[in-house]
């Protein structure tokens, strides 16, 4: 048989172009029995990257610093820390996470001294993913101030915080502390295998510590491959409006950022083609 007519040494696989579609592990192929090593040590760099994101410490003075240019904030963001000191203990005690340590609660204290109320306050935390945080919180702050800034309602924005060691529920604190109507905590999600830099946001209106989980709007996977920055500003936007007319949040809340709703000249919600999410 001619060199030409000889069998190709690789076949083409054909569940290769759904690559093109998602991240997923999708039709990896395989070198005999096991997988091919391209494959494989690709799945060995996505795991070490989840560990990565997982024990690297943020860097709060440079996002911070960030922060306060691309905001042209008047003061730079508060500096916090969770009653975990530490890593290892942060990830042993999901509880201590939850909580402010005593010297960042006097911290806020006398930033509220003024017991001015806030509509929002905006709370960064590391999480599971100091990446995540240090990648995309700047973007998408930066999209969310052009929308409240162009809103007609007049946002009052609680000072900045950036917390360290943190969980979820930590923003129920300061929220509280801050005398804020809503908090937003942006927090780095736990990394998958191919998504070690996913930024979370959480909505809880009238935060208060002790609060569950079903008090809290979630919008997930902002990030470059994920959820667009600009898109994840306006659907928490849209939320946060809801938030503010209907003094709820959480399951009571739905997010109706993908309906056709019209606002009528009041700014009442006017039809809704959804029907499960009509009032």
């Amino acid at each position: 048989m001619a060199h030409d007519e000889l069998s190709p040494i690789v076949v083409e696989n054909a569940w290769e172009r759904l690559n093109t579609f998602t991240d997923a592990r999708i039709g990896l192929g395989r070198a005999g029995v096991s997988l091919p090593t391209s494959k494989l040590l690709a799945f060995q760099l996505a795991h070490a990257q989840a560990q990565d994101a997982v024990h690297c410490p943020l860097e709060v003075e440079k996002l911070a610093n960030e922060l306060t240019k691309a905001l042209t904030l008047s003061e730079a963001p508060i500096s916090l820390h969770s009653h975990a000191q530490d890593r290892a203990l942060y990830l042993q005690r999901p509880d201590y996470g939850r909580r402010l340590d005593d010297k960042s609660r006097e911290q806020l204290q006398q930033a509220a001294a003024s017991q001015q109320r806030y509509d929002l306050a905006v709370v960064i935390v590391d999480g599971l993913s100091a990446l995540a945080v240090q990648q995309n919180s700047t973007p998408f702050l930066r999209a969310l101030y052009q929308i409240l800034s162009s809103d007609a309602y007049d946002w009052q924005l609680a000072p900045l915080t950036i917390v360290e060691q943190g969980r979820v529920a930590i923003g129920d604190e300061i929220g509280a502390l801050l005398n804020a109507d809503a908090v937003l905590v942006m927090i780095g999600e736990r990394p998958g295998l191919s998504s070690p830099d996913s930024l979370g946001l959480y909505m809880t209106w009238a935060p208060e510590p002790g609060l569950k989980d079903d008090r809290r709007n979630c919008i997930s996977n902002v990030r470059p491959a994920g959820l667009q920055v600009e898109e994840a500003a306006r659907r928490f936007f849209l939320l946060l409006k809801e938030a503010r007319q209907l003094k709820v949040s959480g399951v009571k809340l739905k997010d109706r950022s993908e309906d056709n709703v019209l606002e009528g000249e009041s700014g009442t919600t006017g039809s809704i083609s959804n029907f499960l999410v009509a009032d």
